[in-house]
């Protein structure tokens, strides 16, 4: 069941894929919080490839990034941080938190990807190969929360390659940061 806004965001208290200590809805840190598919998913490592390349600026900011992938801490070693990540990535192979988060699944909305989001699922392709073929039904979703740990914006996506939007999470940091102008 999708969780709405404004609402507490869910307490998680998870490791990442390096045993470091991940603690969400109590960090008194403005986060995004990102479920991702797969290690091997295309739509998912291009997606991170984005959020390695946005991180310098996000964080100058206050923002904080946390990724959650459905997959054994091996798997995603091997996909997702074959290279160095500038963020936490945790591995959620019982997909426990995915559940608390209502992250959702779909067959037909993963097919609606694959079809219309040909370019990116070919970039995340040349990052998985062959192995991003055979992913799973779940779909992403993206959580901005603030630092009393408030969902302040809730992005569930209509595909297996849909994730929020820049501009939002650059307008939830402006705000972020207005308020405590104003503070």
């Amino acid at each position: 069941m999708r969780l709405n806004v404004p609402a507490s965001a869910p307490r998680l208290e998870m490791t990442d894929i390096y045993d470091q200590p991940v603690s969400i809805g109590n960090s008194q840190r403005r986060t995004l919080l990102c479920f991702f598919r797969d290690a091997a998913c295309p739509f998912c490592n291009f997606r991170i490839y984005e959020l390695t390349r946005h991180h310098a600026d996000l964080a100058r900011l206050g923002l904080d990034i946390v990724a959650v992938f459905s997959s054994s801490p091996d798997a995603v070693k091997r996909f997702v941080a074959r290279q160095p990540r500038p963020f936490q990535v945790v591995a959620d192979p019982s997909s426990k938190a995915h559940t608390l988060y209502g992250i959702e699944r779909s067959f037909w909305r993963k097919l609606k990807g694959i079809v219309t989001r040909v370019p990116t699922l070919l970039k995340g392709m040349r990052i998985v190969g062959l192995a991003g073929l055979n992913t799973s039904n779940l779909m992403p979703a993206d959580f901005l929360i603030d630092e009393q740990g408030r969902i302040i914006d809730a992005y569930y996506g209509d595909d297996a390659g849909d994730h929020i939007p820049f501009e939002r999470i650059e307008l939830f940091i402006a705000r972020g940061l207005l308020q405590r102008h104003r503070a």
